[in-house]
């Protein structure tokens, strides 16, 4: 097993600076960087501090169920590692250490398109382990149904569908460090794809490429398509309106995730813990509803609980953990799962379906 050297950190804060102050400057700014002003990024942390916990007392908290059921499948606790990019560029096993060591805590791991590992290499990395594969429509359709198929044959149990970034979002940071990924990492999902390119002659850089292919015209009449054309279930990532998880559920969506892309893309845009409540409603009930963005301590997740989430995603936590390979991750991991197990006690919740609404005031302040 990995063991992690030296004092390990207490909390999410100190597992980010220690990893900050590790990573090259054009890894550590193309994780930690939002779009243009940063606005939405801020936005995300900020909102969890405007509500407020109003625990119960008296409650026989001496044991704790805090597993949750999501698509059928029971989850020992209501975290789902995200899918970020090119993990590689945090440490040599990338997306093999992150499945790894979310398979010993019980944990889905969603898988990016962007992955610096393939969809096949990360299945062999954790097998028999819950999985979900994140994807990008791009002009190409066959292209996008060969990584549906390539998920659904290496046992990915769902499709997370990113549906905020018809366009890349513009991240200045990423812009003044000419990011380009390190010789010898790719999108090994895409490899394929770019080697034709290559061969044709054309522009065979990857950014570039990426962002000619994505489908800017992926309409609701394509999501049902899509639902209609895999056996696995789709979510639908990228929902900050009530109208459009009306029409997510609508046209065959299994399940809508809250997001604003961890404000990379379109900056102000509101945070997602602020867009949850109206989501929720709008749902009714229908699907799950999830939901990431700033989830840095157990009470964050208390929060988005009590607020109607059935689950939240964690994402760059998992990147600064990942600095210290498949150990760093499981710490991430086992903190937040503390902090959580902690904050369900002292709110006076013995188990999930005690996490309700009035448990938290919100919007406060």
């Amino acid at each position: 097993m990995a063991v992690l050297e030296g004092d390990p950190a207490i909390n999410l804060a100190e597992v980010e600076a220690r990893a900050l102050g590790r990573l090259t400057p054009l890894a550590r700014d193309y994780y930690a960087s939002g779009a243009t002003d940063e606005i939405t990024l801020r936005w995300n942390r900020e909102a969890y501090a405007r509500i407020a916990v109003r625990p119960r007392a008296l409650v026989d908290v001496s044991a704790r169920d805090l597993s949750t059921t999501i698509l059928g499948r029971r989850h020992p606790w209501s975290v789902i590692v995200a899918p970020t990019a090119f993990q590689r560029l945090a440490h040599p096993d990338g997306e093999a250490a992150v499945a790894r060591a979310a398979a010993a805590a019980g944990v889905t791991m969603t898988l990016s398109t962007l992955a610096s590992t393939s969809i096949e290499d990360v299945a062999a990395a954790a097998p028999g382990a819950p999985r979900w594969f994140q994807l990008y429509v791009f002009r190409d359709r066959a292209l996008t149904a060969a990584l549906v198929a390539r998920a659904e044959a290496a046992g990915y149990e769902a499709i997370v569908l990113t549906v905020d970034a018809p366009l890349l979002g513009r991240r200045e940071r990423d812009a003044r460090n000419r990011f380009a990924l390190p010789e010898g990492m790719t999108a090994a999902n895409l490899a394929d794809a770019l080697a034709r390119v290559s061969s044709d002659g054309r522009d065979s850089g990857l950014f570039q490429f990426f962002a000619s292919q994505i489908d800017p015209g992926f309409t609701w009449a394509d999501l049902a398509t899509l639902c209609s054309s895999t056996r696995l279930p789709v979510l639908v990532k990228g929902v900050l309106r009530a109208d459009d998880a009306t029409r997510a559920i609508e046209a065959g969506a299994r399940g809508v995730i809250v997001s604003n892309h961890g404000g990379r893309q379109l900056d102000t845009a509101i945070a997602s813990i602020d867009a949850l409540p109206e989501v929720v409603e709008a749902v009714a009930g229908r699907a799950p509803v999830l939901v990431d963005g700033g989830i840095r301590r157990g009470t964050d997740i208390l929060k988005a609980l009590a607020l109607g989430a059935d689950a939240v995603l964690l994402g760059r936590p998992i990147l600064w953990g990942l600095v210290d390979g498949e150990a760093g991750v499981r710490h991430v991991l086992q903190l937040l799962h503390a902090e959580f197990d902690l904050a369900m006690a002292l709110a006076g919740c013995a188990s999930r379906a005690a996490v309700t609404r009035d448990l938290v005031v919100w919007p406060r302040g």
